[in-house]
Parts: C-alpha cells; structure tokens; sequence
C-alpha cells in the first residue's frame, strides 16, 4: 500500500530497544512472590491464623443474610 511509510515505520521499530527487567536494582535481595518472610518452623500457626483469617472475611456475607432472616 505505503511502501514509503511502511519503510518508515519498520525503521523506527527497529531503532526501539527492550529492556530487560532489572529485579535486583533496588538492594532488596532475592525476589519473593510473597510481601512477607513466609515463617519457617512456625507453619501450622501461620496456617491457623490464615484459615481463621480467610473463613471470617467469607463468612460475613452468610452471617449478613442469617441475621437479616
């Protein structure tokens, strides 16, 4: 169609360099999925206190319609 402007725009396309991600600029050390050191020794307490925390939030929309019956 455009061979002027299609010239054009593969130039410019190939002047674009990608940069890798850099994950250790900051200092922060490794890389962890999690926002927090998942605790090593103290994993059924930690399981506990998730399972606690995790059924209350669910439960509310249930306790809601049981106390509006």
């Amino acid at each position: 169609m455009f061979p002027l402007a299609s010239q054009s725009l593969r130039s410019q396309v190939a002047r674009v360099r990608v940069a890798a991600p850099a994950r250790y600029v900051h200092g922060h050390g490794e890389y962890h999925h999690l926002p927090f050191a998942f605790p090593g020794k103290k994993r059924a307490a930690f399981g506990v206190k998730l399972s606690l925390f995790l059924l209350s939030g669910f439960s509310i929309p249930f306790a809601a319609s049981a106390f509006q019956l």
